[in-house]
């Protein structure tokens, strides 16, 4: 299985350090047992104004990173569409472990401040399908040519809002509170984790991406991107861009991951990443050509 991932953080325009923190980690990654094909994908964003947001992002990735040492579960088991995904299970178990181990931390260390907390999003990409578990308000896009198929939903005060109507979706984005969560991972005992499995097809994309790009780019400008096309490192470049432009209040953090692309896409990406300098090439070859055949005309014509 072939994906194509490229994963970018940056501070963004207005924060002095940041605390988003992501984790991709392929066949390569020593040690990994839980699956043969594929790749484990995490992004998580430590709470702005508590203690520790940027160890508790680093923290809750590498404990779910723990998850990859696991067995793999029985084949039997994964093709059973009328039972919960055992991938979606270890995933949960992931996220628990590190929720408890955050709680702890705080409960010991912690002294007249707020805890601290970060989202944690998860995705594990295998072959025709990606298991996704999600605490927080940070986000995962399944795109197909250019179109947002599906995407999590935020666990943030002003989704909540909307939902029940009292907030339309236009006051949400411009409201000051959007970024309080209403769901993350170490500042409770318990963690509720939302869960989801998409079908992929070679080609689809996925993104995962903190909520300093969310805020800062609309979806009509991350379609636009993907529209674009390019590899996943330009897509990821080109949307950290904007998120800046756009004001960057926030640490911004994206992963773009294309499904076994298609080899239109890859001699597109190719193309958009070296066509210059491959025109250049084959034109100064063809030059030389011409030059050494005429040279050689007239070396003839003068015999």
């Amino acid at each position: 299985m072939r994906i194509d991932i490229a994963a970018q953080s940056d501070v963004g325009r207005h924060k002095r350090n940041n605390e988003d923190f992501y984790g991709v980690f392929r066949e390569d990654t020593p040690g990994l047992r839980l699956f043969k094909e594929g790749a484990l994908l995490c992004v998580a964003d430590g709470l702005g104004g508590h203690v520790g947001g940027e160890i508790a992002s680093k923290l809750s990735v590498s404990l779910l990173k723990d998850t990859l040492q696991l067995e793999p579960p029985d084949p039997d088991e994964t093709v059973d569409e009328t039972k919960d995904s055992p991938y979606l299970e270890v995933l949960r178990g992931g996220i628990r472990k590190a929720n408890d181990s955050i709680h702890a931390t705080n409960k010991e260390l912690v002294r007249g401040s707020r805890p601290m907390g970060t989202t944690l999003l998860a995705a594990l990409v295998e072959p025709k399908k990606v298991h996704i578990a999600n605490v927080g308000d940070s986000r995962c896009y399944h795109i197909r040519d250019g179109e947002i198929l599906a995407k999590t939903e935020d666990h943030s005060w002003v989704d909540e809002q909307v939902k029940l109507g009292l907030m339309s979706r236009a006051e949400a984005e411009s409201d000051r509170r959007r970024n309080v969560v209403t769901r993350c991972i170490g500042t409770h005992p318990e963690v509720e984790i939302d869960s989801y499995i998409w079908h992929v097809v070679p080609g689809d994309v996925l993104m995962l991406c903190s909520d300093g790009l969310i805020n800062m780019v609309k979806e009509s400008e991350i379609k636009e991107e993907f529209r674009r096309g390019g590899s996943s490192a330009d897509i990821a470049h080109r949307l950290i861009d904007r998120a800046n432009e756009n004001g960057g209040k926030d640490n911004i953090t994206v992963i773009v991951a294309r499904i076994s692309p298609t080899l239109g896409q890859r001699f597109t990406a190719f193309f958009r990443r070296h066509g210059m300098k491959l025109l250049w090439s084959v034109a100064t070859l063809a030059f030389g050509a011409a030059c050494f055949a005429a040279g050689y005309w007239l070396r003839g014509m003068k015999l």
